[in-house]
């Protein structure tokens, strides 16, 4: 089937805007690639350390140079849930490539924060930030030049980006990503979100938050919802980064350890070695990329994509901007309902249909580009199947359900919950900004009321707790952006914001700070660009004026008359004030070097 009209032009666009860096950086991998071990290019000496500590039959393998060297970059630590299983995976992955007639080392651990328990903590502030740290770690780990390809592990928010953003440095490997699968499903996450606003009115105590937490967050795996971490594993499968349907199998599952050995025997497989040979840097194309896009319009992913999608493609020489998000999200039906969005959880998800439903609906539809290069082949046709146990414990793969299991989670491309999709561009005065409508209900889509200014989302919460709030109004949160604080995310705001909403006011978030892939039923405009302390005009705001979002028209202003709006300047005579937090001291290093939200708000320069 022939693309859709539009999503034909958006690509074309984006293919003539990269031609210059995206040709510069296919004319980089081709120096780079070889057609025999990479390793042969080290000296003696160099060779010596690269297998020193091998066990002595991998040694043998390396010294005869004919086999391909695989290398492990992973993100586990036993305190992240969705990271604790990969402790298991490197011995199953060096196992699995030995039966293959290969080797594998462990190339390098990367740092992995968990925003869920540095939401509304100092430690936020350097959420961002580790996107570039992990990136850096990831090419760290694969400058010894001895790795013929890549698998990468790991699952949430900044780590996924952060792995491709660094193996796309040495994008003439391979690379598969391979994932550790969410946790089973705990109590509903409407009744967690109930309890958050219990707590924040006073009526229930820290011990029943604490107890309705747990019931949510249990076991090893990634957290259920659809936030940025799930978003991430559906971005991997639609850009053909996975194999086929590895995104949402739980766990210490046969079919989890099943798809860990197949993942790692595919990476040698589309080494120079075969006549498959798959370079990561290949993958990323342009119709990768816009691939990514449809994917997360399609199931309402997570806002913190309009970043990091921006930053992986310029790190392959793609130059992608917000306009591309908002013309693609005009045409692409929401067909998944997943928390925030809806009340079902991945595993609900995946039960209903899941990835392989998905991608066929899209693909049939003329809604995603089907002749791309993927690490399961030439083609996105194989990831409209999914994967079961076959024979000695083997995955194999079958075609996903043509209907869904249950229309409530997901639906067909002719029957979608919405025409369009979860994410749009909003304009104004303001600056440009990013608002997920998926989670927001028509009704709230529009908000006309004024500006309480604030600096920051403590500052919020202190005058919730003095009653000031009870009204109309619009909370316009500034110095949040990657220069001032590193971006951190808002959510502590979201139960205070969602229970005056409840109680019938009409409250909406302006801010150029985060709220991810978790951002609910509150009309948001984040993201704001240029933040305020790099000259955006949200900075000009002062509390009273009267400020209107309208998500469905596409606008964010002040209504403040012109010539007073001109006359105006950004406030940043408060910013003294801020300048307490954990990231501060690290930030002033790079702070006049750190790009905007719609830039990909790189820190470090990494991905340019």
């Amino acid at each position: 089937m022939s693309v859709h009209p539009k999503l034909a032009e958006v690509t074309a666009r984006i293919i003539a805007r990269s031609q210059g860096p995206r040709s510069r950086y296919l004319a980089r991998l081709e120096l780079a690639a070889s057609k025999e071990p990479s390793r042969k290019g080290l000296a003696c000496t160099n060779q010596a350390h690269a297998w020193a500590a091998a066990p002595e039959n991998d040694k043998i393998m390396m010294r005869e140079m004919r086999q391909p060297n695989l290398g492990i970059v992973s993100a586990y630590n036993d305190m992240l849930s969705a990271h604790q299983p990969f402790e298991t995976f490197p011995a199953l992955i060096k196992e699995a490539v030995r039966q293959a007639g290969a080797t594998a080392q462990f190339a390098g651990g990367v740092p992995a924060m968990c925003d869920g328990v540095t939401q509304g903590q100092p430690g936020m502030e350097l959420s961002l930030f580790s996107r570039d740290v992990i990136a850096m770690s990831t090419a760290i780990g694969l400058s010894h030049n001895v790795f013929d390809s890549v698998v990468c592990l790991g699952v949430c928010d900044k780590i996924v980006p952060g792995l491709l953003i660094g193996a796309l440095q040495f994008g003439h490997l391979p690379t598969v990503f391979v994932p550790a699968g969410p946790m089973t499903s705990g109590i509903a996450n409407s009744e967690k979100a109930k309890a958050r606003q219990l707590f924040a009115e006073g009526k229930c105590g820290r011990e029943e938050l604490l107890a309705s937490e747990e019931g949510s967050y249990h076991g090893a795996g990634t957290c259920t919802f659809f936030g940025t971490a799930n978003s991430n594993q559906m971005l991997m499968e639609v850009m053909g980064l996975h194999l086929p349907g590895a995104a949402f199998v739980n766990p210490n599952t046969p079919l989890r350890d099943a798809l860990t050995v197949a993942a790692a025997q595919r990476a040698i497989a589309i080494t120079y070695k075969g006549d498959e040979f798959t370079p990561v840097g290949k993958v990323v194309d342009e119709k990768c990329i816009v691939n990514g896009i449809v994917g997360l319009m399609a199931t309402g992913g997570s806002t913190n994509h309009t970043i990091h999608l921006i930053a992986i493609a310029r790190a392959a020489g793609i130059i992608i901007d917000w306009t591309d998000f908002d013309d693609l999200s005009a045409i692409i039906p929401l067909l998944a309902k997943i928390y925030p969005n809806g009340s079902a959880d991945v595993n609900h998800f995946h039960a209903a249909g899941g990835m392989g439903f998905l991608i066929r609906e899209l693909l049939d539809a003329g809604l995603m580009h089907e002749d791309v290069l993927t690490v399961a082949g030439k083609s996105l046709r194989p990831y409209a199947n999914e994967p079961f146990l076959g024979e000695e414990g083997k995955a194999v793969w079958r075609a996903a359900p043509t209907e869904p299991v249950d229309d409530n989670v997901v639906r067909h491309a002719t029957n979608p919950f919405s025409a369009d999709g979860g994410l749009r561009l909003l304009a104004g005065n303001l600056g440009r900004s990013v608002i997920k409508i998926s989670a927001v209900k028509p009704e709230n889509r529009s908000v006309l009321a004024p500006a309480i200014v604030f600096n920051d989302q403590d500052d919020v919460l202190a005058a919730f707790k003095r009653g000031e709030l009870e009204k109309d109004f619009v909370v316009v949160l500034r110095f949040q952006g990657p220069r001032a604080n590193g971006m951190p995310e808002l959510h502590k705001l979201t139960p205070v914001l969602g229970l005056l909403q409840d109680r019938g006011f009409k409250v909406a978030l302006v801010t150029d700070g985060r709220m991810s892939g978790a951002s609910g039923k509150v009309p948001s405009a984040i993201h704001m660009t240029p933040e305020v302390l790099n000259g955006g005009p949200l900075g000009k705001v002062r509390s009273g004026d009267m400020i209107r979002l309208d998500a469905d028209a596409g606008v964010v202003e002040a209504l403040v008359d012109a010539a007073e709006w001109a006359a105006r300047t950004v406030d940043t005579a408060d910013l003294s004030a801020n300048e307490h937090g954990m990231g501060r001291e690290l930030f002033a290093t790079f702070r006049g070097a750190a790009t905007g939200a719609e830039e990909g708000a790189i820190s470090m320069g990494l991905a340019h």
